[in-house]
Order: C-alpha cells, then sequence, then structure tokens
C-alpha cells in the first residue's frame, strides 16, 4: 500500500509563494509518472502538473510560466513551487501517484489565496 503525505499549504497573499511538498512511501518512487492535482468548492477535480520517471513535465495552461514541478527520487518526495498566485489558486491540493493498474492519492492540502 501506498501513502502520500501532502505538506506545505496555508493562507497566503496575492502574489505570494508557496511550495507543496508530497512523501510516498515504497521504495520504487522512481519509475512512477506522479502529478498534482486540485479541487476548488463546486468545481471538478483538475490536474495542475505531472513530472514523469525521466523528469518530463506537463501543465495546465492557467498554471504555466508560475508553477514548476519536480522530484527527488532519493527522497521519494515530489514538489510543487508556486509563485504569482491568484485567488483562482484556492483550493485543496492533492498529490497523485500513477500505476499501470492502480491509482493513489494523498489526504490533499488547503492552499489559499486571499488578502
Amino acid at each position: 500500500q501506498v501513502q502520500l503525505v501532502e505538506s506545505g499549504g496555508g493562507l497566503v497573499e496575492p502574489g505570494g509563494s508557496l511550495r507543496l511538498s508530497c512523501a510516498a512511501s515504497g521504495s520504487i518512487f522512481r519509475i512512477y509518472v506522479m502529478g498534482w492535482y486540485r479541487q476548488a468548492p463546486g468545481k471538478q477535480r483538475e490536474l495542475v502538473a505531472r513530472i514523469s520517471s525521466g523528469g518530463v513535465t506537463n501543465y495546465a495552461d492557467s498554471v504555466k510560466g508560475r508553477f514548476t514541478i519536480s522530484r527527488d527520487n532519493g527522497k521519494n518526495t515530489v514538489y510543487l513551487q508556486m509563485n504569482s498566485l491568484k485567488p483562482e489558486d484556492t483550493a485543496v491540493y492533492y498529490c497523485n501517484q500513477d500505476r499501470p493498474t492502480t491509482t493513489y492519492w494523498g489526504q490533499g492540502t488547503q492552499v489559499t489565496v486571499s488578502s
């Protein structure tokens, strides 16, 4: 069983930055695609960013140029650096690990962008 534990959320003013972390259990973290998703109140969960085992990244158009996903395979951790935050980035952010037959999710961390 894989456990994903997110941290780093909080309240930040517009234009500010936050760095989310997701620590994964298991010894074969490095071979799986990792992703960050978010869900705002009343909206569907949406992809924010993903990173492959080889470090190839892709982003939602709404965060391109502002967010950066990265991974440290030695620490079994994936990060999401969020800069120039906007009120519309407010959501619960979830870490995700894609395996061939199973997808794992973390419990989520709240990000609130407000003045």
